[in-house]
């Protein structure tokens, strides 16, 4: 046994066990794990190249779940994928002119061999990549499948085009509404598109929010309930007689919206319309300003969250529909905020209770009407106030029939009008909306349809799957490549012979990733996406990810999992039994300045800070000029503020024991952690520790047959296995709860306790560093392997990943003597050790002889109560 710990020899030794005995391979129905399985996943990673101390957090946290529950007797799955499609490797072969297959596997290669260094507890056996036919083709079994079924759809959508690149852009790629790459304005564009109609599972994907994730966080499921946003509300049309053209009523005389505040239609003194509806577009031709102002709205996002945040343009039509309750005419604006793909493309403006529609009048000057009001509660069209627009307090007024109608009753009383004169109803709907799945980009699973010029488009044939994508191209930034690759594009149709071309439209990454975990459970199947093994692992039983996937990923993955119940693949209606959101990692971030405002971001290895005398920062130049940066503060570790920490690198300096037991100690899972450049040498001098313990102990641990239990045959090792079991008892409470950094805590306490322990007996303190070893394994699995290995532990017991979770003794917690409290006159004066055994004069007598309480005594006391095993209280 070396004397000094030496991280790279730990771990390759440790490393190269697990992989000789193919530890982590797990195997259905495994007779060794007697409390059956446990699915335990970390979200899948984008092959970027890198690892980043995130991903170091998230499969960490799982690797400790994997290594404690396997010590506890269940048969655990830790598997490992690729996000491997999507628009950053088309970004990447456009930047280093290389097909973006190219990039992905040398970078999957590259974070796999990353992720091995960490010693993580990953079945490799059932590796799954996304960009691998034999991986998508089960995305286009699906779609046909959808098709057939009519959840898959084709219609007419609203996408983000760049007029100079000539492609869609993802929401994520338009900046400031401009493209990210060419700079150019961004165009609304209305091209055909392939839906999923996961709104036809909206109120169930709503319904089991509450009933079947109560192993979800609240914050998630708060989300997701928002997400789908069930409203209830009234549908209704305002009459109008605008024809077009043709001399026909532009959609049959009705302008329809839907409103959940059907309460405040008495106070309509506008509506306004998307620049591409009717009666926008008919305005438009006889009025070139409305024209050129309609053309500005096609400008611009498309991201729902953008709209709600940009700056509210409007322009009157001069058309006018009818209040359908008080006949009253309604001008007709066009608003740069109404979205053609949302509800009817139309609104109703109430200026007076909803804060957008105020903004609006007040820009515009349009009349705000109060028709809302509540108790105790001043009006003013001066200032918006939270209580104009809150359903919960409103009052009905200013409206006649409905004056003094609460919320509910009014929007019950308005919905019977309408219907009654066959304008309107009672209507729910939901914020969702239907996902569509076509993007107009290269990199992904190619869409299984064929254009044929006699029969239309039409599904490729199931026999023929999978569409293989063609790995050579290399993406010039001037739309879609495959729609010049003529190998791929040129085909037969598969209804009369003829030559047809294939879509060139591919799927969005969402659907790979909403069904990955599943292909996890069943490697190799080449009949069927999942097989009976599917039915052994899921439904998953922790999952662990970023709580930025908190919404469309999850919501994705509910909705796919539900489709694969339909039909009949799988036995479940819920993916995810319990979930785990692990917190951001943090960092320093520093910074210059330039003339025009442009920041310039210093890595913190870069920067040298200047402290005073109680270690506050209170400067920071750059060691390669050493001139002033700026301090920025913390925030998430990112690329865009070069302030990450390679893993990479802290590895090759402490080794990935450290990496881990920092990660996993410096905050609880769920919390975000700040980097510490000194509490990774903490950690490490943690580790130092640990070893030199047990090689001081070495002869001591092999004499006494490195035992796993003891009795101890010292006071000194009575005292010892006391102190350790209730350590022990704590610390097997939180790994329960995933509190691995109190578990850390623990492990770092039992430590101390052993290291204090001066005369107690060699087995006490063997049967100790067993239950330390044990404790600390699944942090850092590396050097309690090899400690194990050394000091005779596997040799008498097995391999410590086999090894059962360290037992509460409870004789080991009880106590021949304990310590009893001393109160003269109800003031805490002192304490006295005692039999615990003690009769009530033993302690009296005790308690009156101490030393440091016979000062506060004089003469008899009036009276002495004991308060057994806890305090005595002497009166005088």
């Amino acid at each position: 046994m070396q004397d000094k710990y030496s991280p790279a020899d730990v771990e390759k030794a440790a490393q190269s066990h697990w992989k000789a005995i193919d530890a982590y391979k797990a195997v259905e129905h495994d007779p060794r794990f007697p409390k059956g399985k446990y699915y335990a996943c970390s979200m899948l990673p984008y092959p970027s190249g890198k690892l980043h101390m995130g991903h170091v957090r998230n499969y960490t946290i799982n690797d400790v779940m994997y290594r404690y529950l396997r010590m506890n007797g269940y048969n655990v799955l830790m598997p490992m994928g690729w996000d491997a499609f999507g628009m950053p490797a088309e970004n990447a072969a456009m930047a280093n002119n290389v097909p973006p297959a190219q990039w992905t596997y040398s970078n999957i290669a590259h974070m796999r061999e990353q992720m091995e260094s960490m010693g993580l507890a990953i079945d490799w056996s059932r590796e799954m990549t996304a960009c691998k036919p034999e991986y998508y083709k089960w995305n286009q079994w699906m779609f046909l499948k959808m098709l057939e079924k009519g959840i898959i759809y084709k219609k007419t959508g609203t996408v983000n085009w760049d007029p100079i690149d000539q492609t869609v852009l993802a929401n994520e790629q338009v900046v400031d509404g401009r493209g990210w790459r060419s700079g150019a304005l961004i165009e609304k564009r209305e091209i055909p598109m392939y839906y999923a109609r996961i709104t036809d599972y909206a109120d169930e994907l709503l319904a089991y929010v509450d009933d079947k994730l109560p192993g979800w966080p609240e914050r998630v499921r708060t989300m997701q309930t928002n997400w789908i946003g069930k409203s209830t509300g009234v549908r209704f049309a305002f009459p109008h007689q605008i024809k077009g053209a043709d001399g026909s009523l532009i959609q049959d005389g009705k302008m329809y919206v839907f409103t959940t505040r059907p309460d405040t239609i008495m106070g309509v003194t506008f509506c306004a319309v998307a620049a591409e509806h009717p009666l926008a577009i008919h305005a438009a031709q006889t009025n070139p300003a409305l024209a050129a102002f309609n053309a500005e709205c096609k400008l611009g996002s498309v991201i729902e969250a953008d709209m709600a945040t940009m700056e509210k343009k409007g322009m009157p039509t001069g058309l006018f529909v009818t209040h359908p309750l008080t006949g009253e005419q309604v001008e007709v604006w066009v608003g740069n905020y109404v979205l053609i793909t949302y509800g009817d493309g139309a609104v109703m403006g109430v200026p007076a209770h909803d804060e957008r529609d105020f903004a609006f009048a007040k820009k515009y000057n349009l009349t705000i009407k109060q028709v809302i009001k509540a108790e105790g509660k001043e009006f003013s069209t001066e200032a918006w106030q939270e209580w104009y627009g809150d359903k919960e307090v409103s009052i009905v007024t200013n409206s006649g029939k409905y004056d003094g109608l609460a919320y509910a009753a009014a929007v019950d009383a308005v919905a019977a009008d309408m219907a009654a004169q066959g304008l309107g109803e009672k209507k729910i709907t939901f914020r969702l909306r239907d996902w569509g799945i076509s993007r107009q980009r290269y990199w992904g699973t190619p869409i299984p349809m064929i254009h044929c010029g006699d029969c239309g488009v039409v599904p490729v044939p199931e026999k023929d799957l999978p569409v293989v994508l063609p790995e050579d191209c290399v993406p010039d930034g001037t739309g879609n490549p495959l729609n010049k690759y003529e190998a791929f594009l040129k085909c037969d149709c598969p209804q009369c012979g003829k030559p047809a071309r294939r879509e060139t439209d591919t799927m969005d990454t969402f659907v790979d990733s909403s069904w990955y975990y599943m292909r996890y459970t069943s490697p190799g199947a080449d009949k069927a996406m999942v097989d009976e093994r599917n039915d052994y692992w899921m439904p998953m039983d922790q999952y662990i990810g970023g709580i930025e996937h908190a919404v469309m990923h999850l919501l994705y993955a509910r909705f796919w999992t539900k489709i694969m119940r339909d039909f009949g693949l799988v036995k479940f209606d819920e993916p995810f039994t319990n979930l785990l959101t692990q917190g951001m990692v943090l960092n320093e971030t520093y910074y210059r300045e330039d003339a025009a405002g442009k920041k310039t971001w210093f890595n913190p290895a870069d920067v040298d800070l200047t402290l005073d005398d109680k270690g506050r920062p209170q400067g920071a130049t750059s060691k390669a000029d050493g001139q002033p940066v700026n301090i920025g503060g913390t925030e998430k570790m990112s690329k865009s503020k070069n302030n990450g920490i390679d893993p990479a690198a802290q590895i090759d300096q402490y080794g990935a024991d450290t990496a881990r037991l920092f990660t996993m100690f410096a905050s609880p899972p769920e919390q975000t952690l700040e980097w510490s450049g000194s509490g990774v040498e903490g950690a490490n001098r943690f580790l130092r520790r640990v070893w030199a313990f047990g090689y001081a102990q070495r002869e001591a641990i092999a004499a006494a047959g490195a035992p796993l239990t003891a009795v101890a045959t010292t006071d000194a090792g009575k005292a010892l296995r006391r102190e350790l079991h209730k350590v022990l008892q704590q610390a097997d409470y939180d790994i329960k709860r995933i509190q691995y950094n109190t578990v850390v805590s623990a492990c770092m306490k039992m430590l101390n306790t052993l290291e204090s322990a001066k005369d107690a007996d060699a087995a006490s303190v063997a049967e100790g560093y067993a239950i330390f070893l044990r404790l600390l394994n699944p942090v850092a699995p590396h050097i309690t392997h090899v400690l194990w290995e050394e000091l005779g532990y596997a040799k008498a017991h097995g391999d410590i990943l086999n090894v059962q979770w360290p037992q509460v003794d409870p004789a080991a917690l009880e106590q021949s003597e304990i310590e009893m409290m001393i109160q003269v006159n109800g003031k805490l004066r002192g304490s006295v050790v005692v039999a615990k055994t003690a009769d009530k004069a033993s302690i009296e007598a005790a308690a009156l002889a101490n030393e440091a309480v016979q000062k506060f005594i004089e003469g008899t006391p009036k009276k002495i109560i004991v308060v057994p095993g806890k305090l005595i209280n002497i009166v005088v």
